[in-house]
């Protein structure tokens, strides 16, 4: 099943790129063409026009993850504590200004190569929408602004509703460096941009195999790629590629079901920019409006694959649009007529951080990878792109010698014990929050194995 944003995307669009064909050669070979390869693909190019580049890609651009994502271009600021925890001070902060600012150098991308990906930079809204969220974020506000970074401040309830067109959220803390963008509209555009800029894009070209050379060499059904420098950009789909990455994430679903157009109800709700709203659950709700007059809401942590394999449910309806139907009539009583359009889910590769982490593949100096955004990818997938094209230009720069560039920061336990740990913690999780949305103390094995999750980096902000 194609993705809704890229089936509105390639309304008109019929410049599909040629499946690769023959021996070819390249300067550098990337493997995948969703947000991480083609940022890296651009980023390469820009500073070296002279590199020759081609992208394979097994379906269309962007029918993963890219494609399927809600289309909210955040940051890691909500993550400062964890950074902090993980790679110090310096880096946490260096790594929050990068984040904030690959908002703004994505739009002016947009703007300079005339994409309308409808790059809306209208902020950000995390919510509590039961008492015990309340505070949650304040800790992390706290530490930003003793770091120098006002990324946020906390509004009163009643705009906290106003903005988020929502009685539900009971509080909020807001902040305007953020993004919402059609994400199907955007790989689209960065595809064409690319191909402008003279890297060789082959589409519905699945990699059949490779030879780790140097130099390495692609196989396709119809062709191959000996290139000098290899990248594989394929995020959930590297644990199924490369079984030594199976336990580096956990593969687990984004839901999520858009409505028919609506743009006066929307304006009457309130809802009239392109402003994100994302609750403070462990899987979070989170949703926004469209440029088109639509409302989408999606929440993460559904469904969980079995050693890290891309399970067909992946590429169908998402099996909770029921719940996340009732969820969305629950923000919002007066869409309860409104029919919904579509409903989705795709593959998101947790990591143990909560953050991508990115290598040389078994220590080989010329083959590169990157993936593990946690379900917060749309952004920080620019900054997947500078790592990856510095490390591919062999420059020594504070990407390079980030820890983000020294691979996974931990293991999931194998199976099965990760798939049957992964459904108990979901499980508890679920009867926590939903005694807390009740006003009731939540039971305390539930508060218990709930931190599990924390300790995964996950009660950050996706």
């Amino acid at each position: 099943m194609r993705p809704f944003w890229i089936e509105q995307a390639l309304f008109g669009d019929g410049d599909l790129a040629p499946a690769l064909q023959g021996e070819q050669r390249a300067d550098v070979c990337i493997v995948g063409g969703g947000f991480t390869g083609l940022w890296t693909a651009i980023q390469a190019k820009q500073r070296n026009p002279a590199l020759d580049i081609v992208v394979l890609e097994r379906d269309l651009c962007g029918a993963g993850a890219s494609g399927r994502n809600g289309g909210c271009l955040l940051t890691w600021s909500a993550k400062f504590l964890t950074l902090r925890r993980l790679f110090g001070e310096a880096e946490a902060r260096r790594l929050v200004l990068a984040s904030e600012a690959a908002v703004d150098h994505i739009g002016a991308f947009l703007q300079e190569h005339g994409i309308d990906a409808e790059f809306r930079r209208d902020g950000t809204l995390y919510t509590a929408t039961s008492q015990a969220q309340i505070g949650t974020m304040d800790p992390v506000m706290r530490a930003l602004e003793a770091a120098g970074i006002h990324s946020y401040h906390a509004l009163p309830r009643e705009e906290v509703a106003r903005r988020s067109g929502s009685a539900r959220n009971l509080a909020g803390v807001y902040s305007p460096i953020a993004a919402t963008v059609h994400p199907g509209k955007l790989v689209r555009g960065l595809r064409r941009a690319a191909m402008q800029m003279g890297i060789r894009i082959h589409e519905r070209s699945p990699m059949l195999d490779f030879q780790p050379g140097p130099p390495a060499v692609v196989r396709t059904p119809c062709g191959s790629v000996k290139a000098a420098k290899l990248v594989f950009a394929l995020n959930a789909w590297m644990a199924e590629t490369f079984p030594r990455f199976e336990r580096s994430i956990a593969i687990v679903s984004s839901d999520m079901v858009i409505t028919e157009r609506c743009p006066e109800l929307l304006h009457a709700m309130g809802l009239v920019d392109g402003v994100s709203v994302l609750d403070s659950r462990t899987f979070v709700y989170y949703y926004r409006s469209t440029a088109d007059g639509r409302l989408m809401l999606g929440k993460g942590g559904n469904t969980f694959a079995r050693g890290g394999r891309i399970a067909p449910v992946f590429d169908q309806r998402s099996p909770y649009e029921a719940e996340l139907t009732r969820a969305l009539h629950g923000f919002f009583p007066t869409l309860r007529s409104t029919p919904i359009t579509a409903s989705w889910n795709g593959p998101s590769d947790r990591s143990v951080s909560g953050f991508p982490f990115f290598g040389r593949l078994e220590g080989a100096a010329h083959i590169y990878y990157g993936f593990g955004y946690s379900g917060n990818g749309v952004g920080p997938s620019y900054m997947g792109g500078q790592i990856l094209s510095s490390l591919v230009l062999d420059e020594d720069n504070a990407w390079t010698r980030s820890p983000l560039t020294q691979g996974p920061l931990g293991l999931f336990p194998p199976e099965p014990l990760r798939y049957a740990g992964s459904i108990v913690v979901r499980n508890a999780i679920r009867r926590k929050e939903r005694a807390e949305d009740e006003n009731r103390t939540p039971a305390w094995i539930d508060r218990q194995l709930s931190k599990l999750a924390n300790a995964a980096g996950k009660s950050d902000k996706a």
